[in-house]
């Protein structure tokens, strides 16, 4: 989550490591913002093959992440402000309201406070938390906790420090979405619910000014849409993969029929319909603990958030004004990158605008 604390570097990376590709984001520092150096996508996974997370070794990464620095003619030794970020089951993230405590006290008292929240074995975890504000009436504390594995950081810290880059600040996907937002939108009062649809899952993220902070995976992402049209259509992956990027939700136009969206078995629910039932369930579980349902708009972010029909499909299912997130809406942007503002690229943008 973005600190109040003043930033002092003038230039920024951002890199995000996700299942299917690498996106990273150079940016400068200005009084008013920022500006947009340079950016680059890359998938790790050949084209057309049709994949899962397991059958891949983490070797593959660091090519590709160094490749991509090359072309962006950064040396990996001068960069000063590294930030990247790690996600998956290995992350989990809460916000918790305790007593108050003073600060010599607090970290100790919340590794403690951490093992009842979030599931991740006590002697693995590496916890780092955030005081969000205090209550006047009552001196409690909310406080946002955020954990992962060692192994899970010293993966990630492996790939970077392959490819020669000095691991900076790590933070986790949830909070780099939020940020992506936060810091470069104006946010009106109530509840916003952001959808990072990536190749394997959907991280979702409930976020607000006042409001409290939810985060969740759920395990359907673009892979499992293109497995729809595979069965539906009869296709290839590589064939099936093309027509979801080229008609999405929909399918083709025949003599015999008008345009529909792609339907399977009547017992088998759609990636669309998973995804679309979890985030129902999660804003009620919200609802519930927060309190609050004043839910003002869906927005999609990551690869998947640019399936044709997909934002009118959320907005059906679940009566949410839903539209794809532009990371880039209030950053200085050249005529060299105006066709490179994707929505894949929204975490590393929440990365490299990131305070110290």
């Amino acid at each position: 989550m973005a600190k109040s604390k003043a930033t002092k570097y003038k230039e920024s990376v951002g890199i995000d490591i996700g299942s299917h590709s690498i996106k990273m984001v150079h940016l400068k520092r200005q009084h008013d913002g920022f500006k947009l150096l340079n950016c680059d996508i890359k998938t790790t996974v050949p084209e057309g093959l049709e994949y899962t997370p397991s059958d891949l070794t983490q070797e593959r990464f660091a090519p590709v992440l160094s490749g991509m620095l090359k072309t962006m003619k950064l040396n990996p030794k001068k960069i000063k402000h590294l930030v990247s970020s790690v996600g998956g089951d290995n992350t989990s993230i809460k916000q918790i309201r305790t007593i108050f405590l003073p600060e010599e006290e607090l970290e100790s008292a919340l590794f403690f406070e951490a093992k009842k929240h979030l599931p991740i074995s006590g002697s693995e975890m590496i916890l780092d938390y955030q005081v969000l504000s205090m209550e006047e009436k009552t001196n409690n504390m909310n406080i946002l906790l955020a954990a992962t594995t060692k192994e899970l950081l010293a993966e990630h810290s492996r790939i970077l420090t392959d490819t020669g880059l000095s691991p900076g600040i790590v933070d986790i996907d949830s909070l780099a979405v939020a940020n992506s937002f936060a810091l470069n939108s104006f946010i009106e009062e109530g509840v916003y619910i952001i959808l990072n649809i990536g190749a394997h899952k959907t991280n979702m993220v409930v976020f607000g000014p006042q409001s409290k902070f939810f985060a969740r995976d759920i395990s359907w992402g673009g892979y499992h849409f293109t497995q729809d049209m595979m069965k539906a259509l009869d296709l290839s992956f590589e064939k099936a993969e093309q027509y979801k990027k080229e008609h999405g939700l929909y399918a083709e136009e025949t003599e015999k029929e008008d345009e529909a969206k792609i339907t399977l078995d009547i017992s088998e629910k759609t990636a669309g319909e998973q995804i679309a039932l979890e985030v129902k369930r999660s804003l009620r579980f919200y609802v519930k603990e927060a309190g609050n349902s004043d839910f003002r708009k869906i927005l999609l972010v990551g690869g998947s958030a640019k399936i044709p029909g997909l934002p009118e499909y959320i907005h059906e299912q679940l009566n949410i004004p839903t539209e794809v997130f532009n990371p880039f809406a209030n950053i200085e942007v050249s005529d060299r990158f105006k066709n490179s503002q994707d929505p894949q690229l929204a975490l590393a943008v929440g990365l490299a605008m990131r305070p110290e």
